[in-house]
C-alpha cells in the first residue's frame, strides 16, 4: 500500500516533498493553511510564467503575486501556539539568510543585539511581546535557507511559570534554552555552544530543517532530464512478501495512464497470466515538466519455487513494455550470490558500473543499496537520474535497499522511497514500514535497518528477529558505519553490537563514509581470532571518492580510499565467498568463511 508517509520526527503530519500538517483545530477557517496557498501559488505561477521566467522569481515579486489572504497565512500559519501569561517571544535567524522573511518586521519583531551560536551557526536574536493568549509566526523565507529560524520563549513577569498550549505543528518537541540543547531533530548532535543570559532556561521549541521548504518558491523550480510518458518505465523487482512464492512489480507512466497491468507466464507454460496493478499519483510540484505521475504496483503471489518467469507491464490501449524475466526462490537448499552498493547518489559512474554487474554476474539473485540512493530523496527528478543510470537491471533482479540520511531528508521522512518500492512492512512498532524490514533467502537472514530512525526505537524488534532465526548465515544492512574513523556511532555499538555479539551476525555492511574498509571479526568492540568468534563490519561506496586525510583503523583488516567498487557475496551451504570488485571487475579485496 502506498500512502501519505509519517516521518519519525513528525508524527501526525503527513509529508509528500514538504511539511504538509493540517489542524483544523489551530487554523481558523477564515486562513488557509501555508500547504493549501503554496500549492494554489506554485499552479497559478505554471500557468502564468515561462519556464526562464519561474527562474528568477523573487520576493518582491511573491508579494506582489500573492493576494493578501494568502500573504496573512504565510505570515501567521507557520507556527502556531498559546501561552498562559505574557511572554516574550526570541526568534532565532540564522545570519547568513541575505533575505529577511517578509513578515518578521512588519508584525513587531526586533532585532537585539544577542546572539545565539551553536559549532556550526550564529543567529541573531529578534524578539516581541505577546500578551497572554494566541502566538501565530510565519514561515521561513521564500528560500530554502537550511539552518531555519527556532524559538525561545519567557515570561515577561520574572516568577510567571509559562505554559504552552494548543501547539501547531502538534508534533512540536520542547527543550529548556541553554548551552548543551539541540534545535534540529535531524541533527541531534548540534548543541548549542552560546547562549545569552537573558534566555538561559526559556522554553526552546526544537524544530525541523525541512520546513525550509514549506514555502520554497525562489530558485526552487526544477526540471526532471527524463520525464515520464505513456510508456512504461522505472521497471522494478522487490520482494515484500516470500521470495519462493511471491514477486512484487513497479513501473512509472504519465498520468494520463489511468490503469496497468502485468501479464506474465513460466518458460514451461504457454498460459499468460494477468494481475492487475495498484496506481498510486506521486506529485513533486517544483517539478514544472513533470509534476505529477502514476506509480503502479503488482504483487504477484502463487507462484512456483524455483521457476523463471517471463512478464511485460502496461496496456493494450496504451502499450507494453519489453519483455523482462525474473525467478523465484528455491525452497531445497542451493548455493546463491547477491551484489550490494554503498551510497550511490544517483550518479552515472555508478549506473555505468551496475549494468556491467549483471553482465559480469548474470546468476546473482538480488542487489541491495545501502541507503544513499540519491542525494536529495524529496526531488523526484533525482530518482528520475536514478533508474535512467541503473538500465534495467532492477527490472531483471530485485532491488532490496535500506534508506540512508541523504533519502530521508532534513527530518521530513522518506515518502519518495516508500512511495517507489514495495517492501516488507513488519518492521519494529510505531515507525513507518518499509524502512526496517527483515527477509530470508535460503539459509540466510537479512535485517535491514534504516539508522535515521531512532536507535533505541529498533533494539527490541532487532533483538527479536535475530533471536527467532534459524538462518544459517546473519546479515545487517544499515547506512551508518559501526566502526569509521569519521563519525562515531557509539549508540549503535552499544545497543545493537551487543546483540550482534550474543547472536553471531557474520556481516554488518554499511555506507555513509564514501571509503572501503573490511574489519577484522569484532566482538565486544575488540579485534578476534576468526569470523567464528566475531562479526566482520564492512564498508563500501559506489561513487567516485579519494580521501585525503587517512588515519589509522586498528580494527581494519583491508581499506582503501577511493570509489567505485561493489560487493559480491556467494552462499553455498557452509561457505561464504565475499569479493570486493571495482569498476573493470578487478578484485580488490576478498575474504572466504567456512562454518564447521
Amino acid at each position: 500500500m502506498k500512502y501519505q508517509i509519517l516521518s519519525s520526527l513528525l508524527l501526525g503530519c503527513g509529508i509528500v516533498g514538504f511539511l504538509s500538517c493540517k489542524s483544523t483545530a489551530n487554523f481558523p477557517s477564515t486562513v488557509p493553511t501555508v500547504e493549501n496557498v503554496m500549492d494554489g501559488a506554485v499552479t497559478r505561477l505554471y500557468q502564468k510564467l515561462s519556464p526562464t521566467q519561474l527562474d528568477t522569481v523573487s520576493q518582491p515579486y511573491l508579494l506582489t503575486f500573492l493576494d493578501e489572504t494568502e500573504q496573512k497565512s504565510l505570515a501567521t500559519q507557520y507556527w502556531t501556539f498559546d501561552v498562559n501569561v505574557p511572554v516574550v517571544v526570541s526568534l532565532m535567524r540564522h545570519q547568513d539568510q541575505k533575505v529577511l522573511p517578509f513578515w518578521l518586521e512588519k508584525s513587531g519583531f526586533k532585532k537585539t543585539s544577542l546572539l545565539v551560536k551553536n559549532e556550526e551557526y550564529t543567529y541573531e536574536v529578534w524578539q516581541k511581546k505577546y500578551d497572554k493568549g494566541r502566538v501565530e509566526l510565519g514561515v521561513n523565507g521564500f528560500d530554502k535557507h537550511r539552518p531555519v529560524y527556532f524559538l525561545s520563549v519567557g515570561p515577561q513577569k520574572e516568577g510567571d511559570k509559562v505554559k504552552i498550549t494548543n501547539v501547531f505543528p502538534e508534533s512540536q518537541t520542547f527543550a529548556e534554552t541553554k548551552v548543551g540543547a539541540f534545535t534540529y531533530h535531524d541533527w541531534d548532535d548540534l548543541v548549542l555552544t552560546e547562549v545569552p543570559e537573558e534566555l538561559d532556561g526559556d522554553v526552546l521549541f526544537q524544530t525541523i530543517r525541512g520546513r525550509a521548504r514549506e514555502a520554497h518558491m525562489v530558485g526552487a523550480f526544477r526540471q526532471t532530464p527524463y520525464p515520464s510518458s505513456t510508456k512504461p518505465d522505472q521497471i522494478l523487482l522487490t520482494w515484500s512478501n516470500d521470495p519462493a512464492t511471491s514477486v512484487s512489480i513497479q513501473w512509472r507512466t504519465q498520468q494520463s495512464v489511468a490503469s496497468s497491468q502485468v501479464q506474465y507466464w513460466s518458460a514451461a507454460s504457454a498460459d499468460t497470466l494477468k494481475a492487475a496493478a495498484e496506481v498510486f499519483k506521486m506529485e513533486d510540484r517544483l517539478l514544472r515538466n513533470d509534476r505529477y505521475i502514476h506509480r503502479f504496483t503488482a504483487k504477484l503471489s502463487g507462484l512456483t519455487p524455483a521457476t523463471t518467469y517471463y512478464y511485460r507491464v502496461g496496456s493494450p490501449e496504451k502499450g507494453w513494455s519489453e519483455v523482462a524475466s525474473f525467478k523465484t526462490q528455491a525452497t531445497s537448499p542451493e548455493a546463491f550470490s547477491f551484489i550490494w552498493f554503498g551510497d550511490t547518489h544517483k550518479s552515472p559512474d555508478w549506473g555505468n558500473m551496475a549494468r556491467q554487474t549483471l553482465t559480469r554476474h548474470p546468476e546473482i539473485s538480488f542487489y541491495s543499496i545501502i541507503g544513499d540512493l540519491v542525494s536529495t530523496g524529496l526531488n523526484r527528478d533525482e530518482w528520475d537520474e536514478f533508474f535512467h543510470h541503473s538500465g534495467s537491471i532492477f527490472s531483471q533482479k530485485p532491488l532490496m535497499p535500506i534508506p540512508g540520511n541523504h533519502d530521508s531528508q532534513d527530518g521530513l521522512g522518506a515518502a519518495m522511497y516508500q512511495n517507489t518500492f514495495d517492501l516488507p512492512t513488519k518492521g519494529p512498532d510505531k515507525l513507518p514500514s518499509e524502512r526496517t524490514y527483515a527477509f530470508q533467502y535460503q539459509n540466510a537472514q537479512f535485517l535491514m535497518i534504516d539508522g535515521t530512525f531512532p536507535i533505541d526505537a529498533q533494539t527490541k524488534w532487532i533483538e527479536q528477529q535475530l533471536a527467532n532465526s534459524k538462518a544459517k548465515w546473519k546479515f545487517v544492512m544499515v547506512h551508518f558505519p559501526p566502526y569509521n574513523f569519521e563519525e562515531d556511532y557509539a549508540q549503535i555499538r552499544k545497543e545493537w553490537g551487543v546483540l550482534f555479539d550474543k547472536y553471531h551476525v557474520d556481516m554488518v555492511m554499511s555506507g555513509h563514509v564514501h571509503y572501503y574498509m573490511r574489519s577484522k571479526p569484532m566482538r565486544a568492540e575488540r579485534a578476534v581470532e576468526s569470523p567464528a568468534q566475531g562479526t566482520i563490519y564492512t564498508i563500501s561506496i559506489s561513487i567516485p571518492s579519494k580521501h585525503t586525510y587517512w588515519p589509522e583503523e586498528p580494527y581494519a583488516a583491508a581499506r582503501f580510499q577511493s570509489g567505485p567498487v561493489y560487493q559480491h557475496l556467494k552462499i553455498d551451504n557452509n561457505q561464504l565467498i565475499y569479493r570486493c570488485l571495482d569498476t573493470n571487475g578487478k578484485v580488490k579485496d576478498e575474504l572466504k568463511i567456512t562454518k564447521e
